[in-house]
């Protein structure tokens, strides 16, 4: 990432004072072609060199430090400024809106000796200019600085679960602990976000196979809580089919009636279970009859063997 320092800005060109300064040269000029005395030119020349190095103008997010003889004589701006010629100078133009720094740390063990890859960017401004430029040289990559040896202190005090989960507790830390070491430059950092944490392939791996171990643990944990109620519901049905054997029965007759009823297979059986399923299907028919009207004589009869 490449930095300008501070000195190195410029300020925006001042049409102002270039106005200013042509119309004192025409004016000049005029004077000059009416009295035909060519010291109105040379005048004019003068005047209007002055008036453009003296009438300065900065932006309304801007700063400019002016030094008188080498001392400081404050900061200037926005707007227009006078400075005195060949003895004031701009020593630096400071940016006071918020920027932003991307910081980048590559094979940085983390708290349990895991090396991560780790992408944050820091928002900054300047809320001090003279203190940011008197007290360093290059304040912009100072913030730099700070902010990638902060990010490693934070990775290498942490465990990559906390890197992978808690961004935003680790995000405040950061921003925190950068601006602990910047608010004495001027500095104030507004916020830091984490982008991106970078794994080993080798751990994503690892990690995509834990992952799929717990999905697949979790998987039989629920068959078999599954097939345990359906082992509560058989065994309830067992006692009530024990209690009642003739249910049993029925229920086999139904599953045979609906195994075959589309089909048209034959299906074989043991003897023994036709004749019991014989029994049935009689005593199902018995309580199919239709029952006599109430009030009318019941029919009794004998059944001859």
């Amino acid at each position: 990432m490449s930095l300008v320092p501070s000195m190195k800005r410029k300020l925006p060109l001042n049409t102002i004072s270039a106005s200013i300064a042509a119309v004192v040269f025409l004016i000049s000029a005029g004077l000059t072609a009416l009295t035909r005395q060519p010291g109105w030119v040379i005048g004019g020349v003068v005047l209007a060199l002055l008036v453009h190095m003296s009438l300065k103008m900065c932006n309304s997010w801007q700063r400019v430090l002016v030094l008188r003889a080498g001392k400081i004589q404050g900061l200037r701006g926005p707007g227009l400024f006078l400075i005195v010629p060949f003895l004031d100078q701009i020593d630096a133009v400071v940016d006071q809106r918020i920027r932003t720094v991307p910081v980048h740390t590559r094979q940085t063990l983390t708290r349990d000796t895991t090396p991560v890859d780790v992408d944050a960017v820091v928002f900054w401004m300047v809320h001090d200019p003279l203190r940011a430029i008197t007290e360093l040289d290059n304040y912009e990559s100072s913030v730099s600085m700070v902010a990638l040896t902060t990010l490693r202190e934070v990775v290498g005090s942490s465990d990559l679960a906390t890197l992978l989960e808690d961004r935003r507790r680790i995000d405040g830390e950061l921003r925190d602990l950068i601006e602990s070491k910047t608010r004495e430059w001027g500095v104030t950092v507004q916020s830091v976000e984490i982008r991106d944490v970078q794994l080993p392939d080798s751990l994503q791996d690892a990690m995509s196979r834990q992952a799929q171990a717990e999905r697949e643990r979790a998987a039989r944990v629920t068959l078999a809580s599954a097939e345990r109620e359906v082992a509560h519901e058989l065994a309830q049905a067992a006692k009530t089919y024990e209690a009642a054997p003739i249910a049993l029965q029925i229920l086999q007759i139904n599953r045979i009636f609906e195994m075959n009823k589309n089909r048209g297979t034959t299906i074989l059986m043991p003897t023994t279970m036709a004749d019991a399923m014989t029994s049935a299907t009689a005593f199902a028919a018995a309580m199919q009859t239709v029952q006599p009207e109430a009030g009318a004589p019941t029919a009794t009869g004998e059944v001859s063997g």
